[in-house]
């Protein structure tokens, strides 16, 4: 283990989850409806700071309060999306010690003699992918890649970058690899066809697309709005504390910059989610403070459409191997996290359940805990995958239909903004999407 990355236990934050409010206090705002504070959303997901460990009843009424609020914004609804994951490469170098889908940009160049694994995806190949999706019944296709260092915003960057004599870029031509990328505009544009929404570049993303430029944020969505992006995937965020970005994600932006990002895309009229990725070596208080800063985030752009949080994945991960982290969150703090974000993020209409992170049994529970949308279909998903994931890659509509009505639930396919919704009828004989641009009610796997 190296002395730069000790164990989560040897980590010494700043912040702590130490409150002077009381679960009790805590619970009765929450009941009420009132704006909750950092310290009462303190109090509610550990279930006490008075307390070791989760008080069992306690948890039960914060999973009660998060419900009803449930119940209250968006009623008995469950929501699903029929979508496509293209992710364009797994090349990167940024170095997060969460994830195991990047393979060093390295092993991608030409003169590299090994077998590594990876993949990296020309525009043809992205556009090729998205047709064939679109023609089994997807509405959107959602692209969240590696940051490859041929990978410029478009050809006037690619310029700006060969120019550059800087060697902090991350800059390489596409002349030095196998396969060529493209810009990400090329490949917004590849993927932007036959109607599908666009679902893609993360904060992250955007930065490395102005890499060794002066444009701003907003300039750099504008341009890919105009080559077809619908809305912006608000991953990359992690924990938005800085401290504990430090230690899980040092080479990535930090959180003011993640929210800088944000508010452009929202300034050009891109639609947003919000995520948060929990279960490492952050506390209590580091959860609650991301919550706080995603509504703020939405007081001023009211662009995003939901909140999506992500149970850690640990077992192929640099903080696993290197001991810095034991597992991921309980089924507990799962529970919690969900009732938490729906009673803290009162200005967030949806919340998500991933049954890729938590399984069937368990994403389904987290729809009594205060979620009300229940994923996509994404018939391709690599990184839960790669990170040591085993829950599946694929959820046909017929599945949707059947889980959720077994919970006593409605199944609602939706567009990507909540925008357009259908509700499903579990008793047709046939069931498949009919929302994308091709759908015309077909299952989505012959």
């Amino acid at each position: 283990m190296s002395d730069a990355t000790p164990p989560a236990g040897d980590i010494e934050f700043a912040q702590q989850p130490v409150t002077d409010q009381s679960f009790e206090n805590a619970l009765a705002k929450a009941r009420a409806g009132e704006r909750l504070t950092v310290a009462d959303g303190v109090e509610l997901i550990t279930t006490g700071t008075d307390v070791e460990g989760i008080h069992r009843r306690r948890k039960e009424l914060v999973l009660e309060a998060a419900d009803r609020r449930r119940a209250e914004v968006v009623g008995d609804e469950v929501t699903f999306v029929a979508n496509l994951n293209n992710n364009v490469t797994t090349a990167c170098n940024t170095g997060c010690l969460f994830c195991n889908f990047k393979d060093r940009s390295e092993q991608f160049r030409s003169d590299y003699q090994q077998e590594h694994g990876g993949f990296t995806k020309t525009p043809a190949e992205s556009r090729e992918i998205v047709e064939d999706a679109l023609d089994r019944g997807i509405y959107e296709v959602c692209s969240v890649s590696g940051l490859h260092p041929a990978l410029a915003l478009d050809a006037e960057h690619v310029e700006i970058l060969e120019a550059s004599d800087r060697g902090d870029l991350n800059y390489r031509p596409a002349s030095e690899y196998d396969t060529d990328p493209g810009t990400y505009c090329e490949q917004i544009r590849a993927m932007d066809v036959g109607g599908v929404h666009v679902h893609s570049m993360t904060p992250e993303e955007a930065y490395h697309a102005r890499r060794g430029t002066d444009w701003s944020y907003r300039e750099v969505f504008q341009r890919l709005k105009d080559a077809g992006l619908d809305s912006v995937p608000g991953t990359a965020a992690e924990i938005l504390v800085d401290e504990v970005r430090e230690v899980i994600c040092p080479g990535k932006i930090g959180s003011a910059e993640w929210i800088e990002a944000m508010e452009a895309a929202a300034d050009v009229g891109l639609g947003t989610t919000a995520t948060i990725m929990y279960g490492h070596v952050e506390n209590a208080r580091h959860r609650v403070e991301h919550l706080r800063k995603v509504r703020k985030l939405q007081d001023r752009t009211g662009s995003i459409t939901e909140f999506v949080p992500l149970s850690f994945v640990h077992e192929e991960t640099p903080l696993y191997d290197r001991g810095m982290v034991e597992g991921g969150a309980s089924a507990d703090e799962d529970e919690l996290m969900i009732a938490v974000s729906r009673l803290f993020l009162d200005n967030v209409a949806h919340i998500q359940s991933s049954w890729v992170k938590y399984g069937d049994s368990g994403g389904l529970k987290m729809l009594t805990c205060g979620a009300d949308d229940f994923m996509g279909t994404i018939l391709s998903e690599e990184i839960t995958k790669r990170a040591g994931g085993d829950y599946g890659e694929f959820r046909s509509v017929r599945e949707y239909v059947d889980m959720i009505t077994a919970i006593g639930r409605t199944p609602v396919e939706r567009s990507t903004d909540y925008e357009h919704r259908r509700v499903v009828d579990p008793d047709a004989d046939v069931l498949g999407p009919t929302l994308g641009p091709r759908a015309d009610g077909t299952p989505l796997v012959r």
